[in-house]
């Protein structure tokens, strides 16, 4: 029996994806660029959602790179190649991080969702809907720019946080990125919350400078809004934890830049969701858009 066909037996049991079963909450971080931040934010936030009772999974979408490994310090023994191509199961790739944070390497044998075939995506929709009873709090780390495989889960995605820098070649990188993304039929500007996360700033005025400069150019030129979600205020503590492998919420809990990520934590917990479709769950939004395409 060849792959696909196995692919098809496993999926007819269960290619139902309710909305009334508990989904996970989605959280995609991404960026224009490469260098401003983006891993770290994904960590910390996890960091800061577990020390607040969270159960989290943060998975890695940049595939062929390792930066998450790298930043806490484990080699992960599975990854999502592992699932899809080589029959392992779900529990086999997740592997456990700082404070019980669940995580899965993407590997670096799918370069997007656009690559999987027909039954490949299907699986994956279906142990994705596994996935999402496992943790109250699911964050995609993506690649930077506007590939693919980066714009595939960010249009999947209800909750996105961008993170930029005050440096102008991250600014314009963030124009291009939520340009492309406008540019995509996929794209509803209804349903993508975009929220802005200003790394490396001095203080909330730098921050919420950058962030309504962006947020003209993009009402005026893209027809959108973005929300400005916070700041991560400059710290020297934030190369120290890099170079200990530990986040700098765990590495120097009282630091400006872990009080950063509480404050952003709090914020993204306070909110209240009001919109259904916020609810349904990454299987269901990865199965519209599989729906869509065919």
């Amino acid at each position: 029996m060849d792959q696909a066909q196995n692919l098809r037996n496993i999926v007819k049991k269960n290619t139902v994806v309710k909305e009334n079963e508990k989904k996970s909450r989605i959280i995609t971080v991404t960026s224009g660029k490469g260098g401003v931040g983006k891993t770290s934010v994904s960590i910390n936030l996890a960091i800061q959602f577990r020390l607040q009772g969270k159960s989290v999974i943060i998975f890695d979408a940049d595939f062929g790179l390792a930066n998450i490994e790298v930043m806490i310090g484990a080699i992960p023994k599975y990854n999502l190649s592992d699932l899809i191509y080589r029959g392992k199961d779900l529990n086999d790739i997740i592997m456990k991080g700082p404070m019980d944070i669940g995580f899965i390497s993407g590997g670096s044998g799918i370069s997007g969702l656009g690559d999987l075939t027909k039954d490949q995506l299907t699986y994956l929709v279906y142990k994705i809907k596994e996935l999402e009873s496992m943790a109250d709090i699911i964050i995609i780390d993506t690649g930077a720019g506007i590939s693919s495989a980066v714009m595939d889960f960010v249009v999947v995605s209800n909750e996105v946080i961008l993170v930029t820098t005050p440096e102008p070649t991250s600014i314009t990188d963030s124009y291009s990125l939520l340009k492309a993304l406008n540019k995509r039929d996929d794209f509803d500007k209804s349903q993508n919350h975009i929220k802005i996360v200003a790394n490396r700033v001095r203080n909330y005025e730098e921050g919420a400078n950058l962030y309504n400069k962006l947020n003209v150019v993009v009402n005026k030129f893209l027809n959108f809004n973005i929300e400005f979600l916070g700041i991560i205020e400059n710290d020297e503590n934030m190369s120290k934890a890099v170079i200990q492998q530990k986040p700098i919420s765990m590495a120097y809990p009282n630091s400006k830049g872990a009080k950063s990520f509480k404050k952003i934590s709090d914020t993204l917990l306070e909110k209240k969701t009001t919109d259904e479709d916020e609810q349904k769950g990454l299987a269901f939004m990865l199965l519209g858009r599989f729906k869509r395409k065919k």
